[in-house]
Order: C-alpha cells, then structure tokens, then sequence
C-alpha cells in the first residue's frame, strides 16, 4: 500500500522567528548597497526560502508574525536611504507599512505550501508575485521600491524580464527558493542512523528539489537578449552637474545648480569646437537640473537656450514649473537650437509631465491628518501635480521615452513609453536628497531591469549620480560617481521591436496572482498539532510536494 511521508514539525516558535529575521536580512543583502554596492542576488533565493521553512506547518497567526518580522528584517535596512535627513519616524513608517504585505503573505504562506496537485512551490512564487503585485498599487498609489526582481540585475534571473517584465523575475526567485526549501524539509524527513524503516523516503526526493532550484535560478540565461541597432544608433551626451550641497537643502542655491549643468553643456561644447570630444546628437539633463521656471524667470530660460545653442543639439531639461494652478509641475523639456523654450508646452512630443509623483515626497495625501505625527509633511509646501500624457519625447528624428525617477519602479508607466514608440529610454533622477545611501544604485539597479524588460537601451542621469549608458542586455557602461560633476557620453542603439513582455504587458501579473487565488483556495486543510488519530497507522498531512512513497 502507498502513504505519504509525515511532514516534519513545524519550527518552534524561536526557531521560526529567527528563520524569519534571516531570511529578511538574506533578502535585503541581495540589493545593491546593502552589504555590498552591487549586492548579493543568490541571497534572494535564500531569504525565501527561509521564511517558507519560517511559515510551514504552522498556523495563519504565527505565519503572519514571522511575515512581519521578515518584512521588518527586509524593509528598515533597504530603505534606510528615505530617513537620511527627515529622520527615524518617517522611514520607520514607511518600513512598518511595507513590512505589514509581509506579514499578510506570512499568513497565507503555510496554506499555500499546502497546495495540491504537487503544486505548493509554484503556490508560493505565485504567492510572491501576488503580494508585489498589491504593493505596487496601494496604498497612495503604491510602492513598489524592493520588488525582488530589482535585487537581480547580475543574475542570470534577469533574463527573464524580457518575457514577463519584474513579475516574472520575481516569480522565478521565489520559485526556485520554494523548491530551496522543499530540499531542505526533505532532508528533515530523511530517517535517524539508527531505526531507519523500510518505506522511508531517502535522498532523491531532496536531491530532485535541489536541482530544481538551481535549474529555475539559471533558466533566464537561455533567453535571448538582443542589442542590435535596428535604427541606426545616436551619440548622447548626459550632463551630471552636481549640486552645492547634499541633502532636503540641495536646492536653496537653485540657480548653481542650473549653472552647474549649463557650465558642464557649455565645456563640453568648447570641447567639440576645439576638436577634442565629438559633438552629441543629443544631451541630457536629469531630473530638477532647473528649479527655477524658465517660463517665469527670463534669466533662467536665457541660461539654458545659451547652453542648448552653444553645443547646437537639442537637450532635454528637467524643470520645475509653476502651475497648474496651486499645483508645481515636474517637467522633461525639449529645448532646441532653433526655437529655444517656444512652443514646448504646447507640443505633447517636446514636453513630459511626471504622471506618478512620490507621495509624501512630491505631494501630501491627508497633509492635516500626518501633521499631527510629524510636521516633517510641510517640507513639501506644494503639490505636485500628475501629468497626463505617456512620456514620449521628440528630439530631432529620435522618439525618446522619458521617465522621471519614482517612475521608473512601475511596469505601466516605462512600457507606455516603449508601446508608444520610444527608440530608448532615459530615466531622468535627482538622488541629491538621499545623500551617500544605496538609493542611488537601488535605482540604477531598477534601471537595468528596465533595459531588458523593454529591449532598450536605457540612459540614467542624475543630478549627483549615479548616472549610467546602459545596453539593451542589461549591462551599465560608464558609470559616475556620486557627488561629482560629469557628462557621460556613449552610442545608444535605437531599438523598435517589443520583447514579449512589452507585448503581453500586465497579462503574466494577473494570471500569475489569479493562480495564486485559486491554489490557495483549493489548499488541503492543515492539521493541529496534538489532533491527530492516536491508531497504530495514523494519518499524517500530505507532504508539500504530494510525491508519493511506498511502504
């Protein structure tokens, strides 16, 4: 006759708890600028599967804590960068909230690992991508800052966002960590030395789930990336002008950090007409590189059409605008040789509005309700508004898809831009206010994963860095220091074929969390621990796998 191996104990509630703490601290290692400036991406693997182990067996309430503890672990340290200079409770919050998905996925995990059919490992990474998909969408909009897929941009997993965007990043680490510890609980099931029974599952089934996991980790090196120009290619020039200072104050001196990029095209076009450096096709400026509106201001406008004429190519600004109405614009302006500043607004192709800006960065939501926890929330004095046309800008004959900084951690906001015809992709940043911290190249690392999903050569300029070229594989050419001035320049292949992530879009995401539902809600319902039948052959849960073995 045929039984199911017993599953092993649930964990103990320290053992479990500290499996948790673990598996939070392996997830955050795998980030750029955490222990590492690039990170360690296979400790991503291993921070699932730690809190699977955390959360198998046991009850939706211990779950939920170990999710919670695991969120905490992850969160505090990898957004360490939002308190630099606004202090302990803003990031405490931020941290509290994101770590509470945590939890929730925590409370579902020990159902999910229960999945039928054999399925509890796809049960889990669907799991996974349910949960990021909720956090980039609530609250305030969402916030998808420390998606898993955003840890993998040196591993071979990143090949897989050419074929289903992050979603499907995320979903092969979480895969091959679930099938990580279903290893590992086969071992557990593995018999004493002594007493060993016939009937008694032995290595294979570990051994098998092993592979697995190094099989799904390294499944996206076989995708193809292509890099080819099939438009020819552009040379750029990316002014990175620095700031006076870093910091919230980076731009009280609004006007030197307007001079330092119009200083920075200026040289650079002394360059070329001495013959010393080859003359851009385009040049682009970051994200606040003009704080002063030059639609307000005759001085600021008359800096940079002195600029844009002296190195004869259009250049794209990053602006702050007045208007509309009570409301401040953050803006990618196209300014040519020909016609300056005129016309721009006017012109959807020569100008961008940010359609997704920060909250409690760039706009208040409840302002008077927050007040009353920190008057932190007038730093912002006045909202942002949210555009309302894609980011797609026209420099000469090049269609260029712009995306300003938070932007570039949604999928719909970057693959609008590439459906409506972007040839590559710039993301415009200022990461002045963060100071030294791993923000910087948490969101190069965003960048990256961008460049493969989309088939586009993506080109991130920052006011203080980093700035980076980066090829349509995914690899980042050139790139600057933090708190420098530099103008990085390089050829950027244009590129009009979508990958088949662009094509099917948000389809994987929703069939992968449908998945999710389902398996959840067809899951085998757990035993108590004490609540089984004392016979001499008692029954015993399914295994996580469902595999099963002769007696």
């Amino acid at each position: 006759m045929r039984v199911r191996p017993a599953d092993p104990a649930p964990a103990k509630l320290p053992v479990a708890l500290l499996l948790a703490l673990a598996g939070g601290v392996a997830t955050w290692a795998a980030f750029p600028g955490s222990l590492s400036t690039s990170g360690w991406w296979p400790t991503a693997v291993l921070g699932i599967a730690l809190l699977s182990l955390a959360t198998h067996g046991v009850r939706a309430r211990r779950g939920f804590l170990a999710g919670l503890l695991f969120g905490l672990a992850f969160m505090f340290p990898l957004l360490a960068w939002s308190g630099t200079y606004v202090g302990l409770l803003p990031w405490s919050a931020l941290a509290v909230v994101c770590a509470l998905f945590y939890a929730v996925l925590g409370a579902f995990l020990p159902r999910l690992q229960r999945a039928r059919w054999g399925l509890a490992p796809l049960a889990v990474a669907t799991g996974w991508v349910a949960l990021e998909a909720a956090r980039a969408r609530f609250p305030f909009e969402g916030f998808p800052w420390g998606r898993i897929a955003f840890s993998q941009a040196d591993a071979p997993t990143l090949g897989l966002a050419a074929l289903g965007g992050s979603p499907a990043v995320t979903f092969g680490v979480a895969l091959a960590g679930a099938f990580l510890a279903l290893a590992v609980l086969a071992l557990r099931r593995l018999p004493a030395p002594l007493g060993a029974v016939r009937g008694t599952p032995r290595l294979r089934p570990a051994v098998v789930s092993l592979l697995l996991a190094v099989l799904v980790t390294w499944a996206g090196a076989l995708v193809p990336r292509p890099t080819g120009a099939e438009e020819g290619t552009k040379r750029i020039a990316a002014v990175q002008g620095d700031v006076p200072e870093a910091g919230l104050e980076f731009n009280a001196e609004r006007r030197a950090v307007l001079d330092n990029h119009a200083a920075a095209t200026q040289a650079l076009a002394a360059a070329v007409q001495a013959g010393t450096a080859q003359r851009p096709d385009l040049v682009l400026w970051p994200e606040n590189s003009s704080d002063i509106d030059p639609y307000e201001n005759a001085d600021a406008a008359a800096v940079i059409e002195s600029a844009t004429r002296a190195i004869g190519v259009p250049v794209l600004v990053g602006a702050v605008l007045d208007g509309p109405g009570r409301f401040v614009s953050n803006t990618g302006i196209v300014v040519t040789p020909q016609d300056g500043l005129d016309g721009a607004l006017e012109d959807d192709t020569r100008h961008y509005v940010k359609q997704r800006p920060a909250p409690f960065a760039e706009y208040m939501p409840y302002r008077s309700f927050f007040r009353m926890f920190s008057d932190k929330v007038d730093l912002v004095t006045r909202d942002f508004v949210h555009g309302d046309h894609v980011g797609l800008l026209r420099m000469d004959d090049v269609r260029v898809g712009d995306v300003i900084c938070f932007e570039v951690a949604f999928d719909d906001t970057v693959r609008d831009s590439v459906r409506a015809g972007a040839q590559f992709l710039v993301v415009q940043t200022n990461n002045a206010t963060f100071g030294y911290s791993g923000e910087a190249v948490q969101q190069l690392a965003m960048s990256r994963l961008r460049a493969v999903e989309s088939g586009r050569a993506v080109v991130q300029i920052s006011t203080v860095g980093v700035s980076s070229i980066i090829s349509p594989d995914g690899t980042a050419h050139d790139e600057s220091t933090l708190f420098t001035q530099d103008v990085l320049q390089g050829d950027v292949v244009l590129r009009s074929t979508e990958t088949i992530a662009t094509k099917v879009g948000a389809g994987p995401e929703y069939v992968l969390s449908g998945l999710a539902l389902l398996l959840l809600l067809t899951a085998r319902r757990g035993t108590r621990p004490g609540r089984r039948g004392r016979g001499t052959r008692r029954r015993v849960p399914d295994a996580p796998t469902g595999d099963p073995v002769s007696a």
